[in-house]
């Protein structure tokens, strides 16, 4: 059941609600505008073995992440291509995607667990389509992802962060990043963008102003832009997160109050 908290923020489980089934395809909406977010969205897939609907958003920038198991490790045997616009790439747990407006992907998982990958587009009201096979488009199309291991780890105070997905691979509208939190509460404050969260390991609490839930593996999170809160792990370990905003910009810019 979805908890909401102060100023609208929101948190529910990953597959919380009744899933929209397209062949091979699951889809969970967990945030979108017809629950109260602006210009945003935080959507769960899941890709059984097989081929996928491809997909198309005609306006809107979109962003994928490939999870790793909720326990931190990688998913044994995951063997998953996407193609992009008729391209093909191998891909593997722990990556950020970028698909532009009116570009077309579909997920090809050739194992036997399901791919499970987290989707924010923006504006965030889109579904996604089903599109009719593209040609492969001429020349060389450059994988527009990257995976985490790959990218610099920045120190912000006691944390730290590693942008996966920005203008740097082409989106100008999105930032998505990954963020590890230590244990403990960090000082309340705000951000002026609009954000979704998805917890990918650690316990912890959510604090939107005065209101607060738990918070663990699998949970989705919406903030909205300038709502104080706070992100606590009432852990021994790291709490790690998955975040997108919008508009684009640093993880580590932040308003105390």
């Amino acid at each position: 059941m979805s908890i909401a908290l102060e100023g609208g923020c929101r948190v529910s489980a990953m597959n919380e609600g009744n899933p929209i089934t397209n062949g091979a395809m699951k889809i969970w909406n967990q945030i979108n505008q017809s629950t109260g977010a602006q210009a945003i969205s935080l959507r769960v897939l899941e890709f059984r073995q097989g081929v996928s609907p491809l997909i198309r958003n005609h306006t809107t920038d979109e962003v994928f992440y490939f999870l790793e198991q909720l326990d931190g490790k990688p998913p044994q045997g995951l063997r998953c291509k996407v193609h992009i616009d008729g391209h093909s790439f191998d891909v593997e747990a722990q990556t950020g995607i970028y698909l532009k407006p009116d570009q077309t992907m579909l997920v090809e998982n050739s194992g036997i667990i399901p791919v499970i990958v987290i989707s924010a587009q923006c504006p965030g009201n889109a579904q996604g389509q089903v599109a009719p096979m593209p040609t492969r488009s001429p020349g060389v199309l450059n994988f527009p992802g990257v995976r985490l291991a790959d990218r610099e780890e920045i120190p912000t105070a006691d944390r730290w962060y590693r942008v996966l997905v920005d203008d740097e691979i082409g989106s100008e509208q999105m930032t998505q990043f990954v963020g590890s939190i230590p244990p403990g509460r960090a000082p309340d404050h705000f951000h002026q963008y609009e954000e979704v969260l998805f917890i990918l390991r650690g316990t912890g609490r959510m604090w939107a102003g005065r209101t607060t839930t738990e918070i663990g593996p699998g949970s989705c999170i919406y903030l909205p832009k300038g709502q104080v809160h706070c992100v606590e792990n009432t852990g021994t370990d790291e709490l790690r997160l998955l975040g997108v905003f919008y508009p684009a910009g640093s993880p580590s810019v932040r308003y105390e109050t």
